[in-house]
C-alpha cells in the first residue's frame, strides 16, 4: 500500500517543504520510499513560484537534507482527492484548508504533531511554530522531525 501525504503550510516555503523534506528523508533511511509519495503545498497564492526560504534549506542542509528543486504552489481540491492525508501545521492553515476544499468530508486532514505524545520538543495536537516570525528555524525543525517520526510510528513503521 502507498501512503500518499500532503504537508500543508501558508507560504510553502519554510514548514511545509521543511516536512516534505524530512518526511522524505526518514522513509529513505528506513528503506521504504516506495510506500511513499510525500509533497507540499501552501493554502496561499502569496509564494507560488518561489524555492524554498533559505533558512529553511539551510536549516535542513544541516541535517544532510536535500531539498532541490523545490517551488511553491497551492493545494487544490485535486490534492484533496489524490493524497490519503493532508497534514497541516497549525490551526490557521486548516482554517484556510477548509476555504479552498468546503469541508474534510473524509477525514484526511491533520495537524502534525496531532500524532505526538506529550515530549518536551513537542506537544500533542499543538501548533508547529512558524520560523517566519521567530527566526529560529532550528526549534521549528525539531518540531517537525518530531511529527514525522509519530507520524510513521502511526502508519506502522
Amino acid at each position: 500500500m502507498k501512503h500518499k501525504i500532503m504537508f500543508v503550510c501558508h507560504g510553502n516555503i519554510c514548514r511545509s517543504p521543511m516536512a516534505e523534506f524530512v518526511m522524505k528523508s526518514l522513509v529513505e533511511k528506513a528503506g521504504i520510499a516506495d510506500d511513499f509519495l510525500i509533497e507540499s503545498s501552501a493554502t496561499s497564492r502569496e509564494e507560488i513560484g518561489n524555492g524554498i526560504y533559505p533558512q529553511a534549506a539551510c536549516t535542513l542542509s544541516k541535517h544532510d537534507i536535500a531539498c532541490d528543486g523545490h517551488r511553491a504552489r497551492q493545494f487544490t481540491v485535486d490534492d484533496y482527492n489524490k493524497f490519503d492525508m493532508v497534514v497541516v501545521m497549525e490551526d490557521y492553515n486548516k482554517r484556510n484548508l477548509t476555504r479552498l476544499i468546503g469541508c474534510d468530508c473524509k477525514g484526511k486532514v491533520w495537524k502534525l504533531l496531532d500524532f505526538v505524545v506529550e515530549t518536551p520538543i513537542a506537544s500533542m495536537g499543538a501548533d508547529i511554530s512558524d520560523p517566519w516570525y521567530h527566526g529560529n528555524f532550528d526549534m521549528t525543525y525539531n518540531e517537525i522531525l518530531s511529527g514525522c517520526k509519530a507520524l510513521m510510528k502511526h502508519l506502522g513503521y
